[in-house]
């Protein structure tokens, strides 16, 4: 499940950005989450490119992969795809209709294949996380702080600190930065911690919203002699 939530939590931004916090003001949090609930009413899909730097204390070694990211909403939940391009290509795929997150490896052609549907809805939050999710859904699941404003792309975002309320959840992510647009409902980066002082930070370019994205977006690319395995 530690690697199923990293992967759903999927996954996420940042790269070149100014690094001048603004003041943090808890003031400012009500009126933020307000601002999102209001751009989430029209959030439709995202597409951007993405940056993924994963560092293991341990060794003290960051891995960075870079690819597209496609969101979606519809009537059954969220779609998600990233296709991973570098530096080995890999798709990570969750379809809302059968509550499957399956993994595509093309250089050994294998699907990994897991069922989250019990865990559906809570896949979904994390994946839509800073994607179109409503402001005020946040408090039910974190402890949400406001750590001030600061620059990224161009672009002021308010920078929150959420702390999961679910223990399970917190044994597996520890912490959670998002630096959230809120005119726009979108986080440009995001950084997930976890317990062991690992972490993953990802950073979102060339967003686009509400644009029509194909259905095959949404597909796998396999063939009749792809192998499907589930753990």
């Amino acid at each position: 499940m530690k690697h199923l939530l990293l992967v759903a939590a999927v996954l996420i931004s940042m790269c070149a950005f100014a690094q001048k916090p603004g003041t943090a003001n808890e003031g400012d949090l009500e009126p933020v989450l307000s601002k999102m609930d209001q751009a989430s009413a029209g959030f439709k899909s995202a597409q951007a490119s993405f940056q993924w730097d994963q560092y293991q204390q341990m060794v003290n070694e960051t891995d960075v992969q870079k690819g597209t990211v496609h969101f979606r909403r519809n009537n059954k939940g969220i779609d998600a795809a990233f296709d991973i391009t570098s530096p080995a290509p890999k798709v990570i795929l969750f379809t809302s209709k059968d509550g499957k997150l399956r993994i595509y490896e093309p250089r050994i052609d294998q699907v990994t294949e897991r069922d989250v549907t019990k865990n559906k809805s809570d896949v979904e939050a994390i994946m839509s996380l800073g994607f179109g999710g409503r402001g005020h859904d946040l408090p039910r699941s974190y402890q949400v702080k406001m750590n001030g404003w600061e620059t990224v792309d161009n672009v002021k975002t308010a920078k929150l600190e959420l702390i999961p309320k679910d223990n399970k959840f917190r044994n597996v992510v520890s912490r959670i930065l998002l630096w959230i647009d809120p005119e726009r409902d979108i986080s440009l980066k995001q950084q997930f911690f976890e317990p062991s002082g690992d972490y993953r930070l990802a950073h979102y370019t060339g967003i686009k919203l509400n644009e029509k994205i194909p259905d095959n977006a949404f597909r796998l690319k396999t063939s009749s002699k792809t192998k499907v395995v589930t753990p």
